[in-house]
């Protein structure tokens, strides 16, 4: 099973086919589709780039395990709770083990791509915030990332098992094109856990049913989930969230020098029948 099936090559060149037709949904006087089409060829040349940048790094990998055993002993050092311990919790159970391993290889970019696609087709007034908000997290992910971190599967010494690779399930075992997919040394930050809390937060902020409550259990999830499967420790979690965070700040910041309501204060604004087809795409 492989999560990441797109390489850099692929999506980069994925995105020019799509700004392509962007251009000619626009010359043909298609403003709805060509919008939609820039934005997807957006998102598909951020995700090249991330794919891209993640096999580099600004320091040697040579001690990524010893980073990773740093964390771990400093967590346990201030009272957090063992990942070791919750993943042989759910070891005895096979299937829990395997829709966990599932969980995260599926559910990270296709909860995301749902959500832009939702926020974008009917709120389209908030779909800036939404993916601006996506574009500054995971660029600072990026950043802190180059400096090599190993995932706690790679610390079998500290009792950590690597599920996904244990039943055949692993993200990060194969290449598409004879090219790697996946670096498996940018553990932290988790942009697992970054995009999960990202997306439950979009939703909540911009649906109004009382049923968008449920989206807080895709971060409840995903945070046991990278626990469970050794892919990431608290520390990784609690470092996405604090970037996200930033991004929050930063919006809201340039919002208001900019003399823009802010996602808060366009909350309370009337809403119009067709303010979710006209708002602007910045």
């Amino acid at each position: 099973m492989q999560n990441l099936t797109l390489t850099w090559q692929s999506a980069g060149g994925t995105a020019v086919v799509l700004y392509g037709g962007a251009y000619v949904a626009a010359r043909v006087r298609k403003p709805s589709l060509s919008a939609l089409l820039r934005e997807a060829g957006t998102l598909l040349a951020l995700f090249a780039l991330w794919q891209l940048v993640g096999h580099l790094s600004v320091m040697s990998a040579d001690h990524a395990l010893d980073r990773a055993e740093w964390i771990h002993r400093t967590e346990l050092a201030v009272g957090l709770p063992d990942e070791a311990s919750w993943q042989a919790a759910i070891t005895p159970y096979p299937v829990l083990v395997r829709l966990a391993n599932y969980y995260y290889a599926v559910m990270h970019f296709g909860v995301m791509l749902v959500v832009l696609l939702w926020v974008f087709l009917r709120h389209r007034e908030r779909y800036a915030w939404v993916r601006n908000t996506v574009v500054i997290t995971t660029a600072v992910c990026l950043l802190v990332q180059f400096i090599p971190v190993a995932p706690p599967r790679m610390l079998p010494e500290n009792g950590f098992v690597d599920v996904a690779a244990q039943y055949g399930q692993s993200v990060y075992g194969g290449a598409v094109g004879g090219v790697v997919v996946a670096d498996q040394l940018s553990a932290m930050p988790s942009v697992h856990v970054a995009w999960c809390v990202l997306a439950a937060v979009a939703v909540i902020r911009v649906a109004r049913s009382p049923l968008r409550w449920l989206m807080v259990l895709h971060p409840v999830l995903t945070v046991a989930v990278v626990v469970v499967t050794a892919n990431h420790f608290w520390a990784d979690g609690i470092v996405a969230v604090t970037i996200l965070l930033f991004a929050y700040a930063v919006l809201a910041l340039t919002a208001r020098r900019r003399g823009r309501p802010s996602v808060d204060e366009t909350e309370d604004r009337p809403r119009s029948g067709s303010g979710s087809r006209t708002g602007q795409v910045t």
